[in-house]
């Protein structure tokens, strides 16, 4: 997986916001047309929004489905107004909100936990019709240890937090993660 530039990852950071404030201000989706072909390779990713620290939403393609800046104006609109845990967010919130990008390798099925290192890689955890995903970030933010990270997993499926002692499908990625706060002035 090729990293991202701090320009590409600036320009997705900055056409985040954009394609949040327009669809607020219109309720229509941002239209534009870019040149960096990195830009346009299908990437999978996920775009979090805190305000004052606080998780406000969180949208993404585990899988490369559209071209990685379609995909960031996507779940950006969809991480500030579809998140089913949150009311949608207000323009006036905005300003608060801190906008953070998860730019996603493919995922590989694991059989050893032990595979899963603990702020490297992301969890998908799926059995029969439920999955759930865990972006490799999250374990840190709580300072979780592989076994709490692994119930989080089955729990976000909506299995019982031991499911994962019971057979389960495991499959781990990494990801690109850099939010506004890497170009803030104070940094």
């Amino acid at each position: 997986m090729k990293e991202l530039s701090k320009e590409q990852q600036k320009f997705l950071l900055d056409l985040a916001r954009k394609a949040i404030k327009y669809y607020l201000e219109t309720g229509e989706k941002i239209k534009i047309k870019i040149e960096d072909e990195e830009l346009k390779k299908k990437r999978g990713a996920f775009v979090t929004l805190k305000v004052e620290n606080q998780l406000r939403g969180c949208i993404g393609y585990p899988l490369p489905y559209k071209p990685l800046y379609e995909t960031i104006i996507e779940t950006a609109i969809s991480a500030a107004t579809s998140d089913f845990r949150f009311t949608p967010l207000s323009l006036s919130e905005l300003d608060k909100t801190e906008i953070e990008i998860s730019v996603l390798s493919l995922p590989q099925e694991i059989k050893d936990i032990n595979e899963i290192e603990i702020g490297k890689h992301g969890i998908i955890i799926s059995k029969g019709p439920y999955q759930g995903l865990l972006l490799p970030q999250v374990p840190l933010e709580y300072n979780w240890d592989l076994e709490t990270y692994l119930s989080h997993g089955c729990l976000k499926a909506g299995l019982p937090p031991d499911e994962w002692k019971k057979g389960v499908k495991i499959e781990i990625f990494s990801a690109q993660v850099f939010s506004e706060k890497d170009f803030s002035p104070k940094n």
